[in-house]
């Protein structure tokens, strides 16, 4: 029965990472946060694993959602190059850094950020800026800080990166795509990071291998990458600005099931 609550998750994930660039992690977490708690995993590592697990699954999505958009010409590839190098890093850093935080502080971190996210979604909120494109420096610093903020959240980095791009003024869809692109490195990086600092913890349950859960993985990841193709093609028709609010409603709940819990 829980096999099938993963494979919904992952539909749900597949479809959001393709319309938005985004990896689905906000969906991904907070059920894979129920789920673990209602299996009986140890709140010491089910948070931990809940983002973990989420970065695994993204790097099958992202890989699927990639190639849906540079088939439709849409990735901006000498972009991405420049970012990795500080994507990778920042998503290093941060892994280690949150594996020192309590899964229920972690829950109230991720809380606040979902609240935060559905305002900026919901009304439309982004500076100005000229559409000047950073250095070399400025964009792997700023690969660095979406890396940093995407392991805390078990999220591909879309919620940072497409703003980012579209601040400097790059088209929505190849913001998208190339946002996408952007998400391979950080979910590969998290999930490595995440087996490392993990590893023979104590309180992990069968079937592990550090935060990693294979059979979440193995279950989001049979319907996520499928959906990821529908998601991309999907954001090419429909109504973004619908589509965005709706999103933002449901972080509102995923922010106060988390806060209040």
């Amino acid at each position: 029965m829980i096999f099938l609550l993963f494979l919904a998750v992952g539909a749900v994930a597949g479809l959001l990472a393709g319309l938005f660039g985004i990896g689905g992690g906000m969906v991904i977490v907070p059920v894979l946060v129920l789920t673990f708690a209602a299996q009986g995993i140890s709140e010491a590592v089910l948070t931990h694993m809940a983002v973990a697990t989420s970065l695994a699954t993204i790097v099958f999505t992202s890989i699927s959602s990639v190639r849906e958009h540079h088939r439709n010409g849409a990735v901006d590839w000498p972009l991405v190059g420049q970012m990795t190098l500080g994507i990778v890093a920042g998503t290093g850093l941060g892994v280690l850094l949150i594996s020192s935080v309590p899964g229920p502080v972690l829950q109230k971190i991720i809380g606040v950020f979902a609240l935060l996210l559905a305002a900026k979604m919901f009304l439309g909120l982004n500076p100005d800026s000229d559409g000047s494109r950073p250095g070399k420096l400025g964009l792997t610093s700023a690969g660095g800080v979406i890396g940093f903020g995407s392991s805390w959240f078990g999220i591909g980095g879309g919620t940072f990166t497409v703003p980012y791009l579209t601040w400097m003024k790059v088209p929505m869809r190849q913001a998208v795509a190339t946002s996408a692109a952007c998400g391979l490195p950080i979910a590969l990086t998290g999930a490595i990071s995440n087996v490392v600092v993990g590893w023979n913890h104590a309180d992990l349950p069968d079937w592990s291998t550090g935060f990693l859960y294979w059979p979440a993985i193995g279950g989001i990841v049979l319907t996520s990458v499928p959906f990821a193709k529908v998601g991309a093609k999907l954001a090419h028709t429909l109504d973004q600005t619908l589509l965005k609010k709706a999103f933002a409603a449901l972080l509102v709940v995923v922010g106060l099931r988390f806060l209040l819990s």
